[in-house]
């Protein structure tokens, strides 16, 4: 028997549209108590092409294997790696997009919005905005609602023309992956993240979640990345067919 290599060591966490950095607290806090090392940068949400830049400038400086964990549109930018995935063995959708070639966020958000988007705006910059009551009841609903309102102050506006971009080949057609389905999501539909996890072959967990599955269930979110961490590095990297 071959020998096993040993756990991918390093974590990315990579945030969405209208979360920060600080989503993942206390995630970062439990995968360090485990001996991993975790970089949670904050993304300038201003275009794919810049956030997808700050993804590779961070996983440049990883000393080894590394496993990409992204939430909501912190999918979209890690799938926009592509082939050109440096340092990752692994990727981790938490309630995340995972689409496909030649596919865009506004393609498959036709129709009318989820609850936690209802009343989302754009301001002059072009900028998408949460509102409040939206935030706090609808997209962090099972958050404390003192935190949810925290998360709601530091939003990361994501730029309108985030729905227009294209993806090009993505990176779980060639990277092993695992997805956390939020099963009470309403921003990201739960049966839209069960296809993203089908398509991509995922391994897959289901959690009573709203779309902060992070913020609302680390223990849960640490125990997939730690298990993607254990597993990736032996796993081969078929690419999936279109």
């Amino acid at each position: 028997m071959a020998d096993r290599k040993p756990a991918a060591k390093n974590v990315v966490l990579v945030h969405g549209a209208w979360a920060d950095g600080s989503s993942w607290s206390d995630v970062i806090e439990k995968l360090q108590d485990n001996g991993y090392k975790v970089t949670a940068p904050q993304f300038p949400m201003s275009s794919l092409a810049s956030d997808v830049a700050r993804l590779r400038q961070v996983l440049a400086l990883q000393d080894g294997p590394t496993i990409a964990v992204g939430h909501s549109y912190g999918g979209q930018i890690m799938t926009a790696l592509g082939t050109d995935a440096q340092n990752v063995v692994g990727l981790v959708y938490i309630a995340a997009f995972g689409i496909d070639q030649g596919e865009s966020l506004g393609k498959l958000s036709q129709g009318p919005p989820t609850p936690a988007l209802a009343h989302a705006f754009v301001d002059r910059q072009g900028f998408m905005w949460l509102s409040e009551d939206d935030f706090v009841n609808h997209f962090a609903a099972d958050v404390d609602h003192k935190k949810a309102r925290v998360m709601f102050a530091v939003q990361q506006a994501l730029s309108a023309t985030a729905f227009t971009d294209v993806m090009g080949v993505p990176a779980w057609k060639s990277l092993p992956s695992w997805y956390m389905v939020a099963t009470k999501d309403e921003a990201i539909p739960p049966d839209a993240e069960r296809m993203f996890a089908r398509r991509m072959k995922a391994t897959v967990v289901e959690v009573q979640s709203s779309h902060v599955a992070m913020t609302s269930h680390p223990k849960e979110t640490s125990e997939l990345i730690e298990k993607a961490a254990r597993e990736a590095p032996n796993l081969s990297r078929p690419i999936i067919e279109a």
